[in-house]
């Protein structure tokens, strides 16, 4: 059959070779006997099986299965294999599914709908579609792993960015060729990919466009953010983000009212964990632009790292146009929530996405940490397992491994945890020092000049209020535990505000039982009380209402 329009997936009942596969029931059996294929790969699977027996490019998959999520080719491959996988196909001699080379995925037999005697009139099937899959630029600084993992807010590390705009409902017409891209249109698509070698692609992209039309603004500002996410998602060193501060500043000098210029210079600031200039870009841009919901949703991760939990909730729950096109958007609602005081209402929003969303990192990270954060650690170490079966290898799953295998004294089994750790990220600060601390131990001195580097750093305005976390347990390992408490009062003092974690994690062992350290926890609990205040009670209400 040739490739033609997609088709609208209809619900029912269909037979591919000798599978049953039942879209409403979402089931798929063989033999009366029910085969493991749930989730994204179910949705996989029905989209294909509307399609008949047509060739279905990457593009369109993407497009029709994924969005708004942004995901690559690669995403598609092995999402194909876990179905194959799931159903007992072999790509090598397929018998459901085939690959054609350059061109896409096809079903070897054309399915049958069967129309049951009592069957209702069809309904269209919904494409789950996923607004939460895809990893988000990362904060990443000289101290930045601890925000990612021992971090505190349960989604450390996690920016907010909008999703290219995508339909997810499939086209009725055919299809019609599309003009040309130009250089800078492509290199924006590899950009929004939050890849490694996507992001290099661009940047190569943005570049030619800039040799071809120096004052191009757009790819100014793109290289602008391309560079950032070198330093923010990659570990490249900060001189990059240095670069893209400059070229976000030629963007607003040849246009002060250029909002996406001044959402560059923000986010170059932000991956030099500049705070406070990253927060001055990214107001000033959603004053130029107020639609911009993307960048004020950065401004709200920000606000909730110094410690503005009600201005972070409210500008979270203050967005323009469609909530689900924002990265994240109910992860940093729940970590708003849960820093507020209110986990229950935290909790339905961190199972939820956990359930709904197994291929989404943050997801998986987010919700055994908020278990181990309230000491739940049995559930912890359950949620920790299914993320990891999941496919999801990530330096932050590791860390909390370590954690959990400290908290039941098994110091081995924390150290390889770290190391893994720390062989994901070699470029990351707190694997190292944790590797140092409960691997092969650091000398006392070596552990010493770290902590004075780094709060030489921090003291300089850079880095964020956790960060002083990590120089803490320096001080603690090489024995100085006067200068680990006030290292804490200081992350305090900053604008760190999860005393769960604190209270929780066995890093802090060796400070728990200080009265300082508790005169930290009671400091916090008040700033807490204070922020909860200025929240508008019915947006609380709304918000911690059972569903």
């Amino acid at each position: 059959m040739a490739d033609a329009a997609p088709s609208t997936p209809v619900a029912g009942r269909y037979v591919l070779a000798d599978l049953i596969v039942d879209t409403i029931g979402q089931r798929v059996e063989r033999d009366g006997v029910a085969l493991k294929v749930s989730g994204l790969s179910f949705q996989l699977l029905a989209y294909l099986i509307a399609q008949g027996d047509r060739v279905v490019g990457f593009d369109e998959l993407i497009e029709q299965v994924w969005a708004p999520a942004v995901v690559n080719e690669e995403t598609v491959t092995q999402r194909v294999k876990l179905l194959r996988q799931a159903m007992g196909d072999d790509g090598r001699d397929p018998r459901y599914l085939r690959s054609v080379r350059g061109r896409g995925y096809q079903l070897c037999v054309r399915p049958e709908r069967l129309r049951d005697a009592d069957e209702a009139m069809p309904a269209p099937l919904p494409v789950s579609t996923l607004a939460e899959s895809s990893p988000s630029p990362s904060p990443s600084r000289r101290l930045a792993p601890w925000i990612a993992a021992v971090a505190l807010l349960a989604i450390a590390g996690l920016g907010i960015v909008v999703w290219r705009g995508r339909s997810s409902t499939a086209p009725t017409a055919a299809p019609v060729a599309a003009a040309p891209q130009s250089l800078t249109q492509r290199a924006e698509y590899y950009a929004s990919l939050g890849q490694r070698d996507n992001n290099e692609r661009a940047i190569a992209l943005y570049q030619q466009a800039l040799k071809e039309t120096p004052r191009d603004r757009a790819a100014r500002v793109g290289l602008s953010r391309a560079y950032s996410a070198r330093v923010c998602l990659f570990n490249f060193a900060p001189d990059w983000a240095v670069r893209a501060q400059a070229l976000a500043q030629a963007a607003i000098d040849a246009d002060p009212d250029d909002a996406a210029g001044y959402a560059a210079l923000g986010y170059s600031h932000d991956c030099r964990g500049r705070l406070n200039e990253a927060l001055a870009g990214y107001e000033h841009a959603v004053r130029l632009d107020p639609t911009a919901d993307g960048t004020r949703a950065s401004a709200a991760y920000l606000y909730d790292r110094k410690g503005r939990l009600a201005d972070a909730l409210i500008a979270n729950t203050s967005l323009r146009g469609d909530p689900a096109r924002v990265r994240f958007l109910q992860l940093q609602i729940a970590s708003n929530l849960d820093l507020l005081g209110y986990p229950q209402a935290a909790e339905a929003r961190y199972r939820e996405s956990f359930r709904l969303y197994p291929d989404n990192v943050f997801s998986n990270i987010a919700w055994p940490r908020f278990l181990f954060r309230h000491g739940r650690l049995s559930e912890a170490r359950r949620a920790l397992d299914q993320a990891l079966e999941r496919g999801t290898e990530h330096a932050d799953l590791h860390l909390l491994a370590g954690e959990l295998a400290l908290a039941r004294g098994n110091r081995t089994d924390a150290a390889a945890a770290f190391a893994r750790a720390a062989a994901l990220r070699p470029q990351a600060s707190l694997p190292r020092t944790l590797v140092d601390l409960y691997g092969s131990p650091a000398p006392p001195q070596v552990l010493r000049d770290r902590a004075d580097e780094s709060s030489r750093y921090l003291q300089q305005g850079a880095g964020y209020p956790s960060d002083w976390l990590e120089v803490a347990l320096l001080h603690a390992g090489s024995g100085d535990s006067a200068a680990a408490l006030l290292d804490v009062q200081r992350a305090v003092d900053e604008g760190y505000r999860d005393a769960d974690y604190l209270s929780a994690s066995p890093l802090f062992r060796s400070l728990a039982g200080h009265p300082e350290f508790a005169r930290s926890l009671d400091l916090i609990h008040q700033h807490v009380a204070d922020q909860r205040r200025q929240v508008p009670r019915e947006l609380l209400a709304r918000l911690t209402a059972s569903p």
